[in-house]
């Protein structure tokens, strides 16, 4: 098995998490180059090496189930938990970190991502299900990443919505 992090999913990474960024950053008014910046290097770092390694680890833990409902519910299930209201609080503290947003960096984070991970689930089950269930391995990490540009979006707004601080 090759190696998850590629030139490949290093620019789907750049290029989504930071237009989906940069789009809520617009909707908010709130428009930064350190965050635009920041968010190109998370997406073509962190993010694209750390999300297609777990979803090599889900199609492992999943290879000897028997294909069906039950299998494609539990690949749901571990992408819906991956993405959990820590992952949610850490993409917050890293936008808190780029945008130079000290006052930020509290529990109030977890608190925000708790409350958006909890009314976002339907919305994640059902785009984790068509990225785990339909999507092959190498197609994943980029339908992932779009969904996650548009859940980019989403986070932002609940920064304001949920009221991190």
């Amino acid at each position: 098995m090759s190696l998850a992090y590629t030139r490949r999913t290093a620019l789907q990474g750049l290029l989504v998490y930071a237009t989906g960024d940069t789009i809520a950053t617009l909707i908010l008014g709130q428009f930064m180059w350190s965050r635009l910046l920041g968010m190109m290097v998370v997406g073509s770092t962190l993010y694209a090496w750390e999300v297609p390694t777990v979803f090599r680890w889900i199609d492992r833990r999943t290879a000897a189930l028997p294909l069906g409902v039950g299998r494609s519910a539990y690949r749901t299930l571990l992408a819906v938990l991956y993405f959990n209201p820590l992952w949610i609080a850490r993409h917050l503290l890293i936008i808190a970190i780029v945008c130079g947003n000290w006052d930020a960096l509290q529990f109030g984070l977890l608190r925000t991502a708790s409350l958006s991970w909890l009314v976002n689930i339907p919305i994640s089950i059902v785009g984790n299900a068509v990225i785990q269930v339909w999507l092959p391995l190498r197609w994943r990490f980029f339908g992932s990443a779009i969904f996650s540009g548009l859940m980019a979006i989403y986070y932002a707004l609940t920064g304001v919505w949920f009221d991190a601080g």
